[in-house]
Formats: C-alpha cells, structure tokens, sequence
C-alpha cells in the first residue's frame, strides 16, 4: 500500500538542492530508513543520472516504496532492500553516498552507532554519509519548538529523542568518520555531511 508523508513532502524539496551540489553525477546511494519511498520517488527523479538503492527493515515500508518505484525509472530507483541501520555491515560497498533522512531521532542509540560503522564499511574512500533531521549543538536546541519535539518523542519511546551533533562526532570517530559540513534547512533541520577522518 502506497504511504504518504506530509514531512517527506515539504522536505523533499530543500534536501534535493543540497544533494544537487552535494552528490556526484552518476552517484550510486544508499537510502537508510527510506520509509515510504517519496524522498527516493523525488531524489532519484532530480538527481542527474543518480541510481538510489532504497531500504527499510519495515515490510509495510518496502511495500510503499515498490508502489513508487512504479512510477519511476527502475534503473535509477532500485529494489528496495530490507535493511535495517543498526545490523551492520550491510553488504554493499563502494558507494558514493548513504543518505539518510529522519531516522536518528527516531531509532534508538545502537541504530545510529549501525549507521556510522556501516557506512564506513559502506562507502568508497571519497563517499559520504548525509544525514538529516532535529539536532542539538553543544545541548542546545535551536528553536523551542525542537525541544518540545524531543519531549514528545521521549514520551513515546524513551530511548527516542533530538540527537546532539557533539554525541554523534563521537560516534564518528569510532567508525573513521568525522563532521565536514553542516547545512541549515528550513523547520530547524540541519544536514550534515560525515566523510572520512583524513590521515
């Protein structure tokens, strides 16, 4: 069954401008947490020459985003893969990219640690891992409406909540990866650009 998100709708938009000049022509990605398949229907459609490997653990999720992929070029927006963030490595490599969007508030802490050592194992020696999404800096929020988020997501689930960007650095260097770039997008979020740790 076809799913719709609201939040993927309206950010869909911003995050295909960043990855326009952030992604190389032709890049093989890997989406994380791909959900219900509009960021990878839209991405793989605006993205020059992109081929976008979507992924989720969800069956409900990977049924969504066949149902998009209908509506899109098969050999830019693959078959989606039924993986999950924290059980890696995944078994692909040498990727320019592995995106992923609204996951790390949304999982537990071993879900994150997943996607940092699993993209390290994942992408060739000049990839990157995008991620996007609520954050912290230094225990701050940037906007009060964050903060009332993260008190609902930690209602919810108490292993759920707005991530802090200095936690997350720590979780790079574990994996060899380290913070190079960080973008401001509208709603309070922010993508930020992990690559490899120079040498």
């Amino acid at each position: 069954m076809k799913a719709f998100s609201e939040a993927a709708a309206r950010n869909s938009r911003p995050i295909g401008e960043a990855l326009l000049e952030l992604l190389p022509r032709g890049a093989r990605v890997l989406e994380l947490a791909s959900g219900s398949g509009q960021h990878a229907h839209y991405l793989s459609q605006l993205l020059p020459e992109v081929v976008w490997q979507p992924s989720d653990p969800s069956p409900e999720a990977l049924a969504s985003i066949e149902c998009y992929r209908a509506e899109s070029h098969p050999a830019r927006l693959l078959k989606p893969l039924q993986l999950d963030a924290a059980a890696a490595p995944w078994g692909l490599q040498a990727l320019d990219a592995v995106v992923c969007i609204n996951m790390v508030h949304i999982s537990p802490w071993e879900a994150s640690r997943g996607l940092f050592h699993g993209a390290a194992s994942a992408l060739a020696e000049t990839g990157a891992l995008i991620t996007y999404g609520p954050y912290r800096f230094d225990g701050v929020f940037l906007a009060e409406s964050n903060r009332e988020f993260d008190q609902s997501l930690r209602r919810r689930n108490p292993l759920w909540g707005v991530r802090d960007v200095t936690d997350l650095k720590r979780l790079a260097a574990e994996a060899g990866l380290s913070l190079s770039e960080q973008r401001a997008l509208p709603a309070n979020n922010h993508l930020l650009v992990w690559r490899r740790t120079a040498k």
